[in-house]
């Protein structure tokens, strides 16, 4: 039997063994391969403590909080391949998703460094106020403190990147609980950050499940919560926070639309990535294709061929396009609204019977709005197919959900691409691309039941400061 991986808590710069301890899993073959340690109440107390204390005594510039981050950025692709090889295992990633995990992590850093480096307030014209002449006024960018960052497992190190570098390059210190089924990667970047020179307690990363998260959140010393994960979770930590500032990116259910001038051979090749990288588990992926339809026995005739070719299965497998969800939990879930779907008169065009943790890629079509893979937020390898006759009703259809993450848009013309992005009540609208064509230096967030605030290194520094006014008489 292969020894287990001991993930420990990282508190005032010692990795510390926890009160309790809970068997990570392969997410193919469901079998354990590591032991994380959980936090007991007086150890989120102590990260805490050390977070402050590490803060209120650092006297690290923005040159230096530049430099650690780039360091850091390089050890990360230094040791490209252990993180691959941790992605694939405990969170599912084919190679090529690990590998995009990856670079994506490495820029996010780099972009975190450059930001803090040029973060700056502005000058504010006191003299041209009545009766202020001889009188200057300037704001300048002051950190917020400790931060806590709770993050998910679908993107367990670019999502923590996106909370971490961020922070660190405004000059907080950030206490960090992961995901419980992907805690392994963020102890790698605290580790990468620490070998990078980044002092003692600026960075803590505590494990555990909801009750740990409740702790942190009680944590009066907490000034900013960065937050990922469901809506229901976000409700929760927000109601939690009380007057303190957070950051929530909650749930979708993204959609694109396909206008009937779509070159679809550019199109179809991204809405299949979308749909499926990382196994359908990203908020932005595609859950409904919206298809003009005049193209919609074209569309699905192409999809259909296309969506049954991906190859699936073990994600340490080279030709793997589509690996496993989560949890064997996770894949019943998706597997049973699949079935309801079939039976209220769905026709499934791709797909098959589930394979422990791994759900074969699936395409839909005729789908009951009333259907669970219709009204709420699947989180896995599933399209479905839905035709629209005219672009009122396409945004009308996007606008009807809880949620407004992103949507893409296929269109040729200039007019109906300006409706849509003046329409559309969604956190980021993509013409000529789909609702998962994000770029981590781009503004990300949503609106409605998908959350507020927006991440993006030179927004989050921007969020996780407070700019002070400052004037002079003279």
């Amino acid at each position: 039997m292969t020894e287990l991986i001991d993930v420990r808590l990282l508190i005032a710069g010692e990795w510390q063994d926890g009160a309790s301890q809970a068997e990570v899993l392969d997410k193919f073959r469901l079998t354990p391969y590591a032991r994380t340690h959980i936090a007991s109440q007086e150890q989120v107390r102590a990260a805490v403590a050390a977070a402050e204390a590490a803060f209120r005594k650092s006297t690290l510039t923005a040159h230096d909080r530049g430099a650690i981050l780039d360091r850091a950025a390089a050890i990360i692709e230094r040791d490209g391949d252990k993180f691959i090889k941790i992605l694939q295992t405990e969170g599912g990633f084919t190679l090529s998703d690990s590998q995009g995990e990856l670079r994506r992590c490495i820029q996010t850093f780099k972009l975190s460094a450059e930001e803090g480096r040029r973060l700056v307030g502005e000058v504010i014209p006191l003299e041209g106020a009545p009766q202020q002449a001889g009188r200057l006024g300037f704001t300048i960018p002051v950190p917020l403190g400790v931060i806590c960052a709770i993050t998910p497992f679908n993107a367990p190190i670019n999502t923590v990147a996106h909370k971490i570098g961020p922070a660190i390059a405004a000059g907080n210190a950030v206490v960090v609980k992961p995901s419980s089924s992907t805690p392994n990667t963020t102890n790698m970047l605290a580790a990468a950050l620490m070998e990078a020179g980044l002092p003692a307690g600026l960075i803590s990363v505590i494990h555990g499940g909801s009750k740990v998260a409740h702790w942190l959140i009680a944590e009066p010393a907490f000034k900013f919560f960065a937050f990922t994960g469901s809506t229901e979770v976000g409700r929760d930590i927000q109601q939690r926070a009380g007057l303190r500032r957070t950051q929530m990116e909650l749930g979708s259910i993204a959609f694109t639309i396909l206008s009937a001038d779509t070159n679809l051979d550019v199109a179809l090749p991204k809405v299949v990535g979308a749909a499926y990288r990382k196994a359908g588990q990203v908020c932005t992926s595609i859950q409904t294709l919206l298809v003009e339809r005049s193209r919609m026995a074209e569309v699905e005739a192409r999809l259909t061929e296309m969506v049954n070719k991906l190859a699936y299965g073990d994600p340490f497998d080279p030709k793997t396009q589509v690996g496993p969800v989560i949890s064997l939990a996770s894949a019943q879930r998706i597997e049973s609204w699949i079935e309801q779907a079939m039976q209220r008169g769905a026709r499934r065009l791709a797909g098959g019977p589930r394979q422990g943790a791994v759900v074969p890629p699936t395409l839909l079509a005729d789908v009951d709005d009333s259907c669970d893979v219709s009204c709420n937020e699947i989180f896995g390898p599933v399209m479905t197919l839905v035709p629209y006759d005219t672009l009122d009703e396409a945004i009308d259809r996007v606008n009807s959900t809880p949620y407004g993450l992103a949507t893409g848009f296929f269109t040729n013309r200039l007019d109906e691409a300006m409706k849509a992005v003046r329409r559309l009540d969604v956190g980021g609208v993509h013409i000529n691309e789909t609702s998962s064509s994000r770029v981590d230096l781009m503004p990300y967030g949503g609106t409605k039941d998908s959350g507020f605030g927006r991440e993006g290194p030179r927004y989050a520094v921007h969020e996780m400061c407070e700019m002070r006014m400052v004037s002079l008489s003279v």
